[in-house]
């Protein structure tokens, strides 16, 4: 019985240390000295390709004004721009908005939707609108820089390049919450995204509030899904796309700081995790392919962190009874798990540990990767969404 156990303990502790630390190290070997190796781009001076931007917004007055002007504050030709805002039943002064700046903008256009119809099936009803064949997906918070839109479409002069990732820069950092934490977190992801798309040309997932897409690769998002982005990615790289992550497109977003906003955010995002991988599960398969290592390795694995945590505190609480080396590690992750609480009676203190606050994140966010699952398993009934709160 004590094989069973450790063959269990061991393997947890791999699939962890894999997904963490061992394949990102793998990835920066590979990729050492490599950049992005597209040499088939459209120059700034050429003659480039008209875009549709599509847009999904709900109550989003505080920053759809931003996200406007520097949609047409942009280096990229204006009248090569075509930008679709499709209106989710908003409630406040969304729509007015727009609309003051349909005037100033003949190239924007409101869409209204009287019911709560969620991003995807927004964004799916926008793509048949739009006219041109490079689309762009955003979200109202993301704001453009000047060449923004021009690196995002550059490389569609290559016809092996199906889809383009922005590189979002996380501003408003703050000490009192989570900021810090989700940043680095989503620092490291860029790197990982960009590692992927040099090596592989299979970048696993676009930021979902910046990315573009030919019109040709663009694939419906299925009724009540969540992760409208990986599911467009996934089925680029299923029909033989490439995917990249331009780290030139340069696009700005506001960074959660709420726990509790970043955790039901976590929570929505991990149902859409299972979703895509009970759709694109095949994409594992050969597992010699970069592909599918990468997809194992970055996503996977990562997906069922919270079982291999639980097995591997469940395994070595059953091989400490033998074993001075697994008492020391039950008791280690024991104290691990009693670390979020000790973070939080300083927090009200105001007392604020980097370390402290990116193992209440870890937990936190693998605690929300839990109960995703369960309610995957459970059935998903909407995906009609709530913005995170901006400005937090």
């Amino acid at each position: 019985m004590n094989v069973f156990w450790e063959i269990l303990f061991w393997v947890s502790v791999l699939c962890i240390l894999h997904t963490y630390v061992l394949f990102p190290w793998i990835l920066s070997l590979l990729s050492k000295n490599k950049k992005q190796n597209n040499i088939i781009y459209f120059p700034k001076e050429s003659e480039l390709p008209k875009v549709s931007i599509l847009l999904a917004a709900y109550n989003e007055e505080k920053v759809i004004e931003e996200k406007i002007l520097s949609t047409f504050e942009s280096n990229y030709p204006l009248e090569k721009i075509e930008f679709l805002i499709g209106s989710d039943a908003s409630t406040d002064h969304t729509n007015a908005i727009i609309e003051k700046y349909t005037f100033q903008f003949p190239q924007l256009k409101l869409i209204h939707f009287s019911g709560r119809t969620g991003k995807a099936g927004i964004i799916n009803s926008l793509s048949d609108l739009a006219s041109n064949e490079i689309f762009i997906l955003t979200d109202a918070n993301v704001l453009f820089d000047k060449d923004t839109i021009y690196e995002l479409v550059k490389h569609y002069k290559n016809p092996a390049i199906s889809l383009v990732g922005g590189n979002i820069v996380n501003e408003r950092v703050k000490n009192d919450g989570i900021s810090k934490q989700e940043k680095t977190y989503l620092d490291r992801e860029n790197i990982i995204k960009y590692q992927e798309g040099i090596l592989w040309g299979s970048m696993i997932g676009a930021f979902g509030g910046c990315y573009s897409i030919r019109k040709s690769h663009y694939a419906k998002v299925p009724p009540r899904f969540f992760m409208d982005d990986f599911f467009i990615t996934m089925h680029v790289l299923k029909i033989g796309g490439h995917a990249i992550n331009e780290i030139n497109a340069i696009c700005f977003e506001d960074i959660s700081n709420k726990i509790s906003e970043e955790f039901r955010r976590k929570v929505r995002i991990s149902i859409g995790n299972f979703q895509n991988l009970s759709r694109y599960y095949s994409l594992l398969w050969p597992p010699f392919k970069g592909q599918a290592f990468a997809f194992l390795s970055h996503k996977v694995l990562r997906w069922f962190g919270p079982i291999f945590i639980l097995l591997m505190l469940i395994s070595s609480i059953f091989l400490s009874m033998d074993s001075y080396f697994y008492t020391s590690w039950a008791i280690l992750q024991l104290i691990s798990l009693l670390l979020p609480l000790y973070d939080t009676i300083l927090k009200k203190l105001h007392i604020h540990i980097f370390i402290l606050r990116l193992i209440t994140h870890f937990y936190l966010m693998n605690l929300a990767l839990l109960i995703g699952l369960f309610r995957f398993i459970g059935g998903v009934k909407s995906n009609i969404w709530k913005p995170t709160e901006r400005f937090q």
